[in-house]
Parts: structure tokens; sequence; C-alpha cells
């Protein structure tokens, strides 16, 4: 576990190995520590906009000693996994642009209105709890369900912008996201009860329907 002193000295001293000035988001537990979710993390998630700039910061973290490790002990056989880098308790996930079967879209980047600079070289923008949710959806491990948990109890959610967002993530090509979200929630409300409304769990239903609906009649 990484607490939140000890992930901003780690964040500085990367910042002071970059190259190069460049951005991440900050999604998982990350983000939620940077939001007052929670004190401490397994792992460091961010997302990149391009390989480059996640290139650039692998090399700052492998110059603190960091090595690449395999990702399915963690994600299983998931496609677009993050390169993974772990020295000693410490692990950074990163993704470039998708995470798992979710894209980073270009309206997450835009909810992303917190931001942070380390050093001359990093800056660090934070995802909106509505989309740490998604990103939850997406990653899908053990610990990922209890967190949206946490997201949820203590959070004002827009139900709406979360739907919205999953009918988005199908217009970018990933076919699954209205059906994984609905699954992820119910399997939530269970927790969580009337916190996760009914209204919306029928409309996401509805909208996986339709969506297998107007697939089937494309075939035929």
């Amino acid at each position: 576990m990484i607490s939140i002193e000890q992930q901003q000295k780690l964040l500085l001293n990367v910042s002071k190995e970059l190259s190069e000035p460049i951005t991440a988001y900050a999604i998982g537990g990350t983000a939620m520590m940077f939001l007052g979710y929670k004190e401490a993390t397994l792992d460091i998630d961010l997302v990149f906009a391009n390989d480059k700039d996640k290139n650039i910061f692998r090399k700052a973290a492998e110059n603190l000693g960091f090595r690449e490790m395999n990702s399915i002990k963690v994600y299983g056989t998931k496609k677009n996994q993050p390169v993974m880098l772990k020295l000693d308790d410490t692990r950074f996930d990163l993704f470039v642009n998708k995470v798992i079967d979710f894209m980073f879209s270009e309206n997450m980047q835009n909810r992303a209105n917190q931001t942070h600079q380390f050093g001359e070289n990093l800056i660090l923008k934070i995802a909106n709890p509505h989309d740490i949710i998604l990103m939850k959806c997406a990653t899908d491990r053990l610990k990922d369900k209890d967190d949206a948990i946490r997201i949820i109890q203590n959070t004002k959610i827009i139900w709406n912008i979360i739907v919205e967002e999953a009918k988005n993530q199908v217009k970018l090509g990933e076919e699954r996201a209205i059906f994984e979200l609905g699954c992820f929630l119910e399997d939530i409300k269970k927790a969580l009860g009337e916190k996760i409304p009914k209204e919306i769990l029928d409309e996401l239903f509805d909208l996986s329907q339709n969506q297998a609906e107007k697939k089937s009649q494309k075939k035929t």
C-alpha cells in the first residue's frame, strides 16, 4: 500500500526524472486519494493520451528502479492491459487512451477539472468521480466494486452522466459498455440497495436490449 504522502513524494521524484513535460490522468485509487475517498492505494493508475508520454513516464520510473511485471497476474486475460511497473510494494499501472474495455474519452478528459503539478514536468489531472466508477467497471478487479461503493456512498451521483458516457462509449466502438455497466451496477445494488436507482438499471437494460436487437437485425 502507498499513502497519500508517499504518493506525492513518488510523483515528485518521477517528475525530476522526466525528459520533458507531460500530462497524465489519474484514475482508480490514485484519483480517489486526491479526491479524499481513501488514504492509501495498492497501485497508481494513470492514463496517457499517447504512447510517447507513457514511454517518457516509464523511462523516468525505471530510472528510479521500477521494473515491468506481468499484467496477467492482475488483469487475467483482459484486453488492453496496462504496462505495469513495480518497485518493492509500489506499482504503476500505465494505460494509453483505453482502460481495458472503456475509452478514456474526450468527455472524461474534460470532466477531469482538478489539476496538480509535480515539479516542472508532470501535470496530473484527476478523473471525475462519475468516470472513476466507469473505469472501475472496466477493470472490475476484486477491489473495484468496493471502491465504486465508497464513491457512491460519499458522492451525490448524477446518474445521467454515467448513462450518457456509457452510450458515448458505444458510439466510440466499445459495444459492451452499456451491458457491462448494467451488470456492474446490479452487483453493487446488492450492497447499496436504493442508492442505485431502479430506473437507471431499467434504462441500461432497455438500452442493452435495443442494442442487441439492432445488431441482430443487421445480421438478417
